[in-house]
């Protein structure tokens, strides 16, 4: 991993940038994230599959090892899920010093409808072996990082991988998935961040041990010094982020609305727990006042908040905080860290009240 850096963005990060896409923040608006719009993040190079040749073996330490090709997984019973993903590095480009990597502001996120297999019912019928701990699930994705060549492989507990709405995902809002998003099957994992949702999955081994592979024992992991151990990052942090209201600028993407009654509303979510409260600060900070909450766009997907501001002439920062059932808040300000995760710092939105 590169050394931190200040300034500008340099060619590495701008070649990461240019092939990523997050998801524009006024599509907050919309309950599900049109398929285009979702943010998507390729470590590697995007895997052409055809669905004639492409199959996915289910081994190690099973009973009854299993090689499924595309129509036979196709003809399996399936369910719908609403989702919430996020990158464990959104909010990376907005620490200091900044780690080097996909250079995310905030809008590595989208929220959409996954239809596909639920993995339970395949690890049933395969029979896990009593011993076995983890699955790893296998990309047709390869790459090379910290000069290790390997597939791109996440491990998941047993216990994890058995989870109600864990998928083997075959659609995305109704649609059989783009290349970008996994073609022709991926992993979807609920309340994780979305490096545990494979993509381009080709392979399901039961191992014995605890999964020791680069993306789980190297990357991903909460740093706060490059010779620690680290933590695995798994679940999402509690997060809310606003619709930017009024019209921008186009540089600098300050905001501008007329005074008056003006409707500020988003998104909260959490891997955590359901998201109980979210409170708006119209004034930098100084005060906050609790946003109310729609429904529950489901159990892993995000809620709906909206807050009647009464805007008086001048400029001011905008800001949105959420708290899930465990008690978790969002932090003010980010805590950094060696890969630039979790940063779930509250969104600050200037804006220019005109009279």
């Amino acid at each position: 991993m590169a050394e931190p850096r200040t300034g500008g963005l340099g060619i590495d990060e701008l070649s990461l940038a240019t092939r990523n896409h997050g998801m524009p923040l006024e599509a907050l608006q919309l309950d599900l994230t049109p398929v285009g719009m979702h943010y998507v993040l390729t470590h590697y190079d995007v895997p052409f599959l055809d669905t004639s040749s492409w199959s996915l073996t289910i081994d190690g330490a099973v009973t009854r090892p299993t090689t499924l090709t595309y129509e036979e997984l196709r003809e399996m019973p399936t369910v719908s899920l609403s989702v919430t993903l996020e990158c464990a590095g959104n909010g990376r480009a907005l620490l200091e010093p900044r780690p080097v990597s996909q250079p995310w502001l905030l809008e590595a996120i989208g929220t959409a409808t996954w239809t596909g297999v639920p993995l339970a019912s395949l690890l049933d019928r395969v029979g896990l072996a009593d011993d076995a701990v983890d699955l790893v699930f296998t990309g047709a994705d390869r790459g090379v990082e910290d000069g290790e060549e390997h597939d791109y492989e996440r491990g998941l507990s047993v216990a994890d991988a058995r989870r109600d709405g864990v998928l083997l995902a075959l659609e995305m809002n109704g649609q059989p998935l783009p290349p970008v998003h996994g073609f022709p099957v991926r992993l979807v994992v609920p309340g994780w961040y979305g490096m545990a949702s494979v993509k381009w999955l080709r392979r399901i081994r039961a191992v014995t041990e605890p999964f020791a592979g680069y993306q789980n024992a190297r990357a991903y992991r909460w740093r706060e010094d490059p010779d620690d151990e680290g933590v695995p990052m798994e679940r999402i942090r509690v997060r809310s982020l606003l619709v930017p209201p009024g019209i921008p600028e186009f540089q600098p993407r300050i905001r501008r609305v007329r005074a008056g009654v003006v409707v500020l509303e988003g998104r909260a979510w959490s891997g955590g727990g359901d998201v109980l409260r979210v409170e708006v600060s119209t004034d930098d900070g100084a005060t906050w006042d609790d946003a109310g909450l729609d429904p529950p766009l489901g159990p892993s997907a995000w809620r709906r908040f909206s807050f009647r501001w009464d805007a008086l002439p001048g400029r001011t920062v905008v800001m949105s905080r959420a708290t899930d059932a465990t008690g978790a808040t969002q932090p003010l300000d980010p805590s950094w860290n060696v890969g630039g995760y979790g940063n779930n710092a509250v969104q600050r939105i200037e804006v220019v009240v005109e009279g």
